[in-house]
């Protein structure tokens, strides 16, 4: 018997099951589509999705499943995500890759079979199985397979496998179970799929409408834009791809604008808790029981529907945005645009018609052809050297939110060059630059910046003090084309300065624009004065006499502030004074000291030495007088310390009312 003879049990297994084809599908931007699908299930069928293991949480999350004919949805049970080795775990036996029959038969000691071979029939419980090898012609190893049965008849039979033509479990409940062996392994080798199956309660034949969320490919915009002034005509292509396993026959299609929150959780997961182990001293199988207190009773509405089936709810559909009105007429087209209308704070295009697509292949749809207003000038930026940009200003007044993506530029009916802008709601407008215009340069000059104190403050004992720096960037433009330009030069640092002159015509999140007028053939200037402030703190207590001196001289300090101030320079100046008097009474009370030493020396020397009585009569003299200047020096000391910290008492108290 061949391998294969063990597949073919899997023909008994197949399910009866109704397809559900898809009638509409809305793509999101954050990768996200919405698909509903319609149709009849005749009675005795059960409706069946499959989906890609990978998909499951979204579908977990976001399935709703309404029966139109009035039934109801008994229930949703779809396939479990366990791995393949945990489903095959639970059987009895294992099948292993080009496993031989002996080895399965060995595997199910035990379990009665019949054989059947072109001369008889047996039947009987397996003893064993086993595999020999023997030497056969020109060296080849041959194998021969043998079962050992237990007959009915109480005899032991060996059977030479190759002679069975086919064998059968006679137990029906371990032959099911290699039925569904067999079919797990296959599904799994097969496809990564998962199935969706949805029971419903009834006889008849059900008209059921699905809907659920499930990743797909981000679709993307693509523009086309013929300049023309204020009848510019602005085109617009959505490109959408079908990765997925069925075919988009005739599905109603929308694309949104707009990025929802999403998030995947981890709804198709089994999850395993961790019990406790706790058994009692006499090792009795019992577990930990946790008793909690009673809240509130349940109410008889809550309890008449616990452990029934779904109740019977309506299940709407969400209603489709009416589309808003075009606040211009639509120029005739080659193409059939689609409708446009908001969606909250999204924007949804319906493609009139419906649309097919394949599995695996892509598409481009039109969804926009109107007329949009386009200025035609030229950008600058530091970063793009000395040439600035050729764009165009485009307003979008088409009524639609224009989703961000490339937009190629047509100029004159020739090819101009390639743009991106993002998202682009209406009533609102973007620069698009396309091309580098080597029909003007532009060169950049910067003044050295000027730091000066604008405003002097207290806090909490330190000086607040704000600086402003100002700095003058020139901009020299020469225009050697025989055609006046507009030229906007956009000026990065918003966060950092704010400019003085001239006033900017525009603004963005983090730049400056400023618009010039270019003469034909001609050279124009623009200057740019703008400005920072920064701010210090400055701890007065440990500040030098000097910097205090310059605070007090500065114009921009309150007369209030000028009259603290000073007090608090007044008390820093006759306390550094203190101070120098102090560390000069210290010096020379160690000059003093350290002769005092030395004197004390020389005597001792001396008195050892005959004949040098004057000497030491001199030096006791003068060792004499030097205590008495010591003593002297120590009262100086203490009263020179005790006025600084007279002083440092003052000025704390003085630094600490301090108020402007």
């Amino acid at each position: 018997m061949r391998t294969y003879a063990l597949l073919s049990v899997l023909a008994t297994a197949q399910l009866f099951s109704a397809e559900i084809p898809v009638k509409q599908i809305i793509l999101y931007k954050h990768g996200i589509g919405y698909f509903e699908r319609e149709g009849v299930v005749a009675a005795g069928e059960e409706a069946r999705l499959d989906f890609k293991t990978s998909d499951m949480n979204d579908v977990l999350k976001s399935l709703t499943v309404a029966d139109n004919s009035g039934g109801r949805v008994a229930g949703i049970r779809y396939d479990s995500n366990e791995t393949l080795d945990q489903r095959l775990g639970r059987y009895p036996f294992k099948i292993g890759n080009q496993e031989r029959l002996s080895a399965f038969l060995d595997n199910i000691k035990g379990a009665h079979i019949e054989l059947k071979s072109a001369e008889h029939t047996a039947s009987g419980a397996i003893l064993g199985a086993r595999a020999m090898e023997e030497s056969g012609d020109a060296g080849k190893r041959l194998v021969h397979e043998q079962v050992t049965l237990l007959l009915d008849s109480g005899d032991v039979a060996n059977y030479d496998l190759a002679a069975v033509a086919s064998l059968r479990l006679l137990d029906p409940h371990l032959q099911e179970q290699l039925k569904q062996y067999l079919q797990t392994l296959a599904q799994a080798q097969s496809r990564e799929k998962r199935g969706v199956y949805i029971d419903s309660a009834g006889d008849s034949s059900r008209q059921l409408r699905i809907s659920y969320i499930s990743p797909t490919p981000i679709w993307k915009s693509s523009y086309r834009l013929a300049l023309e002034g204020a009848s510019s005509i602005l085109e617009g292509w959505a490109i959408v791809d079908n990765t997925t396993d069925d075919d988009w026959n005739n599905v109603k299609l929308s694309v949104v604008s707009g990025r929802p929150i999403s998030f995947i959780s981890l709804l198709y997961t089994p999850r395993y808790g961790q019990r406790q182990v706790a058994e009692l001293p006499e090792d009795r199988a019992a577990g930990p029981v946790v008793y909690a207190g009673s809240v509130d009773s349940v109410s008889q509405k809550v309890q008449g529907a616990i452990g029934g089936l779904l109740p019977n709810v309506a299940v709407t559909k969400a209603p489709v945005p009416i589309a808003l009105a075009q606040s211009v007429e639509v120029q005739a087209s080659s193409v059939e645009g689609a409708t446009g209308a908001a969606l909250g704070e999204l924007f949804e295009y319906n493609f009139a018609k419906p649309i097919t697509i394949k599995k695996n292949q892509s598409a481009m749809l039109p969804f926009l052809q109107d007329k949009v207003a386009a200025r035609k000038l030229l950008i600058y930026t530091e970063r793009d050297g000395e040439h600035p940009v050729n764009a165009a200003e485009v307003v979008n007044n088409t009524a639609k939110t224009l989703d961000g993506g490339p937009i190629t530029v047509y100029d004159a009916g020739a090819y101009a060059g390639e743009a991106l802008f993002e998202t682009l709601k209406a009533g609102d407008k973007r620069l698009i630059g396309y091309a580098v215009d080597y029909g003007t340069r532009i060169t950049t000059a910067f003044d050295s910046s000027q730091q000066t104190i604008r405003e002097i403050h207290v806090k909490d004992g330190s000086l607040q003090l704000r600086y402003a720096e100002r700095q003058t960037r020139n901009y020299t433009i020469r225009n050697v084309d025989a055609k006046p330009k507009a030229l906007i030069v956009q000026q990065e640092g918003l966060g950092q300065y704010s400019v003085l002159s001239p006033k900017p015509a525009q603004r963005t999140a983090t730049a400056y624009r400023f618009e010039v007028n270019l003469p034909a053939n001609g050279s124009q200037t623009l200057k740019v004065e703008q400005e920072r402030t920064t701010e210090n703190l400055t701890e007065i207590l440990s500040s030098t006499p000097d910097f205090l001196a310059v605070i007090v001289e500065n114009k921009e300090l309150s007369e209030r502030g000028k009259k603290q101030l000073q007090g608090i320079l007044d008390l820093k100046r006759r306390l550094a004074a203190t101070e120098a008097s102090l560390n000069a009474a210290k010096s020379q009370t160690t000059e003093l000291t350290e002769d005092q030493t030395r004197l004390r020396q020389n005597i001792d020397s001396l008195n050892r030495a005959k004949g040098q009585e004057e000497q030491v009569r001199q030096y006791s003299t003068q060792l004499a007088g030097n205590e008495a200047q010591l003593a002297k020096l120590r009262d100086q000391r203490r009263d020179l310390a005790l006025r600084a910290s007279s002083l440092n008492t003052e000025l704390r108290a003085a630094i600490d009312v301090l108020d402007f």
